[in-house]
């Protein structure tokens, strides 16, 4: 038995588990397609039901799907199809699946292939590579993504055509794995696919190093590592200095208010989003002299416009924003900010925090800057950056220590305790950044952006500069982001939309943050697209629910 994220995928084992079958197998196979007789009670026990063996897929006590396999002959394609043998690869152990359904609202695609990567573990264990199965031909698209192959005449009558189908081991483990690594995830017993700005998805090889037995922080090894990360960071992003402390973003930029206060002189925050806004946060929680230049979200800043603010004020020392603005992706002009700054003689503090590793940043001429490791760098939580152009020297007793860049500085910046997994697990995600191929993720964010306006929906900031990482999508009135949300975290999707400025305006966003699969990214569009599209165009004005277009997946029948 293997659970995560609600869903349980088993053999069925247990009486009310066998009801459950019965009853999904009626409600398939009667009520939805009308392949048998109905009958009062409203449950259907399969002719071979005390041969099969059922996996199924759970959550709580409440069946999702199934399918049934069955080793003994003859099968039920004996009976459709003369001499079966002669069409199939010799010297194989056979078994044939029947019986694959899953329940109406949780037909997202998750299930079926989570019920296809459990019988392929399954079939192994048993010592089963062969696998036959007579396949409705509304699905013949999907079956040959799975790695069936067609042989024989069509099946069935008129009003039910079966093509049978086989599928080889070998072809089960090099098709599922390609097709929804999320999957095999959730098999696993891990979380569902993230497309949440944090936590992201994890590489297999940040997840090793993560799990190395940890290193005391004053140890040679950790020391070496930890500077030779420290290099790789400035390296990446072609900054002077960088330290590392224990914290997420906002520790980050607490510090950089931290450093701010230092310069004794006013200074202007932009904001066009909730990050931007934060910032305006941390400046008077710092008691900093500042000026604000405000617009609207998603709108970008006019350099024009920055110019007039800071001339109001001759006595402005520094300017402080956002690169991407992750409330709704809009990546605003490093470029521009740095040559403004540069004319004004401005330091200039960045929140680079969902721009490095998602883009490429180039830090040179920036004073400061945050980032942390969980985000598009593709590692765990827990470790925030600050980059700095100068060198920085301890304050006297002005700041607290754990803010005090120059203190880390100091004490070659391991001042205090640092996880050496943490340390590791950001080292292995560097090693993903070499090779970042950065063009990759901006033609799936296009793809991805053109799919969803196809559905009706609005992209924040759309045609402006945005980041490819984030896709803020404006929801139609008729879809509750909250419920779109909880239905995509149901089906194995984990999208970020429960913040309070999320909710408020009926946004859900797409994130493009660390190991992601083409593939998942895929399925996940075609669940949006079941989720919004097809509800709407039948009800307008019904309440958002579940879909399953038989170009998607099906509910696997019998031929009568």
């Amino acid at each position: 038995m293997k659970t995560t994220a609600g869903l349980t995928y088993k053999i069925a084992d247990e009486d009310w588990i066998f009801e459950a079958i019965h009853r999904l197998n009626y409600q398939t196979f009667v009520e939805e397609i009308p392949q048998h007789e109905y009958n009062p009670l409203r449950r259907l026990v399969d002719k071979f039901h005390h041969e099969n063996t059922y996996l199924v897929c759970l959550r709580g006590h409440r069946l999702l799907g199934m399918v049934a396999l069955r080793a003994m002959r003859p099968f039920s394609l004996d009976h459709k199809l003369a001499d079966l043998d002669s069409y199939l690869p010799h010297a194989r152990s056979l078994c044939e699946l029947r019986l694959l359904a899953v329940a109406p609202d949780a037909r997202t695609g998750v299930v079926c292939y989570g019920l296809m990567n459990a019988l392929r573990d399954y079939c192994r264990r048993q010592g089963h590579d062969l696998a036959v199965i007579s396949a409705t031909v509304r699905q013949l698209k999907l079956y040959n993504h799975l790695g069936f192959h067609a042989f024989g005449p069509l099946v069935g009558s008129d009003g039910a055509r079966f093509q049978p189908m086989y599928v080889t081991l070998e072809a089960a483990e090099s098709r599922l794995p390609r097709r929804s690594q999320s999957i095999g995830k959730i098999i696993k017993g891990e979380s569902g696919v993230s497309f949440l700005p944090g936590p992201v998805a994890i590489s297999d090889s940040v997840r090793r190093r993560f799990s190395e037995p940890p290193r005391s922080h004053r140890c040679e090894s950790f020391v070496a590592d930890f500077k030779a990360t420290q290099q790789r960071l400035c390296t990446l992003v072609n900054a002077k200095h960088v330290e590392i402390l224990t914290g997420s973003a906002t520790l980050a930029n607490d510090a950089i208010a931290a450093q701010l206060a230092l310069l004794s002189a006013p200074g202007l925050i932009l904001s066009n989003g909730e990050f931007g806004d934060r910032l305006i946060d941390h400046g008077r929680r710092f008691h900093l002299p500042f000026a604000v230049h405000q617009i609207e979200w998603g709108e970008a800043f006019r350099p024009s416009d920055i110019a007039a603010t800071i001339a109001r004020d001759p006595h402005a020392s520094w300017l402080w924003a956002v690169h991407c603005e992750t409330s709704t992706g809009m990546l605003n002009d490093l470029a521009t900010l740095k040559r403004v700054c540069a004319a004004k003689g401005l330091h200039l503090a960045m929140d680079c925090v969902s721009s490095i590793g998602a883009v490429p940043v180039n830090l040179e001429g920036v004073f400061l800057a945050s980032a942390a490791s969980g985000k598009a760098l593709g590692a765990f939580p827990g470790l925030s950056l600050v980059f700095h152009e100068t060198e920085c020297v301890p304050a006297p007793n002005d700041l607290p220590r754990s803010l005090d860049l120059g203190y880390y500085a100091r004490h070659d910046g391991i001042p205090f305790t640092l996880s050496s997994n943490l340390l590791d697990a950001l080292s292995a995600a560097l090693d993903r950044q070499t090779n970042n191929d950065f063009g990759k993720i901006a033609k799936l964010a296009a793809w991805l952006r053109a799919e969803i306006k196809g559905m009706g929906c609005k992209i924040v900031g759309d045609g402006r500069s945005l980041s490819p990482a984030v896709t803020t999508i404006a929801l139609p009135a008729a879809v509750s982001s909250r419920t779109l949300g909880k239905q995509l975290a149901a089906a194995g999707y984990l999208l970020s939309y429960m913040s309070g400025y999320l909710l408020e305006r009926n946004w859900l966003q797409i994130c493009l943050m660390g190991e992601i699969l083409e593939a998942d990214l895929r399925a996940l569009v075609e669940a949006l697209r079941r989720a919004i599209v097809e509800p709407m165009s039948h009800e307008p004005s019904a309440t958002l629910q579940s879909t399953w277009p038989t170009s998607i997946l099906p509910a696997q029948r019998e031929a009568p």
